[in-house]
């Protein structure tokens, strides 16, 4: 059995996990500190993924890094390709689960208590000290869940993935598209067994999320 669809996708979906952490947090962070009316608008434009068909969001893609279109052909001149490559699933699978991560996090960062802040602020600290030191420590949990659900939806991603970068054994496969194809040409049993793949990484995934929110509740409730 070939293994490579497994580290394919293990291999994406960590990398695009590290990329939406750091762009998600950052974005959640200024959102919560906009006004409404902003913040609104710039919510619909950061989640619109989430709720957009992923085969929608593919499209798009293409239109954007396709090797005719303007932002495509600049990359591909100095080497950097995103359609048909196995780090075009990167973009993809951060694109699709950015949202999760980002409402995530900005749901935590609303619910921390600016006291803290302003308490560190009258000692002298920096804001970044602040930040990395008071005010993610006490919106981890929320974060964690976030990027573990971030993580799970880029391992799963079909969609926006198989536009952009296709199915080819051995360089873009994923357990998704490798479903797909198995299927599509009758090796039921093969399809089965990756199935059973996804089922477990997914059954773990979850698992990790509800310790983590008993975890919380356990936290509350010793408050």
């Amino acid at each position: 059995m070939d293994w490579f669809p497994l580290w394919n996708s293990l291999r994406i979906a960590a990398i695009s996990s590290v990329l939406v952490f750091f762009t998600g947090i950052a974005a959640a962070y200024y959102a919560a500190r906009l006004p409404r009316m902003i913040k609104g608008v710039l919510d619909v434009a950061l989640t619109l993924p989430l709720v957009l068909p992923p085969t929608v969001v593919g499209y798009f893609l293409l239109l954007l890094f396709g090797s005719k279109r303007p932002l495509g052909m600049a990359l591909e001149s100095i080497g950097v390709k995103f359609v048909m490559t196995w780090y075009g699933g990167i973009v993809a699978a951060a694109v699709v689960s950015f949202p999760l991560l980002y409402r995530t996090a900005r749901g935590a960062f609303e619910a921390f208590d600016e006291t803290l802040a302003q308490a560190g602020q009258t000692l002298g600290l920096s804001n970044t000290y602040i930040f990395w030191h008071i005010r993610m420590p006490a919106c981890q949990q929320g974060i964690f869940a976030g990027v573990v659900l971030a993580f799970a939806r880029a391992l799963g991603e079909y969609g926006a993935t198989s536009m952009l970068i296709g199915y080819t054994p051995g360089r873009t496969a994923t357990i998704s598209t490798t479903v797909y194809q198995l299927w599509r040409t009758g090796d039921d049993l093969h399809a089965f067994y990756w199935v059973l793949v996804n089922l477990a990484i997914s059954a773990t995934v979850l698992l990790a999320v509800n310790l983590l929110e008993r975890k919380q509740r356990r936290g509350g409730r010793r408050l």
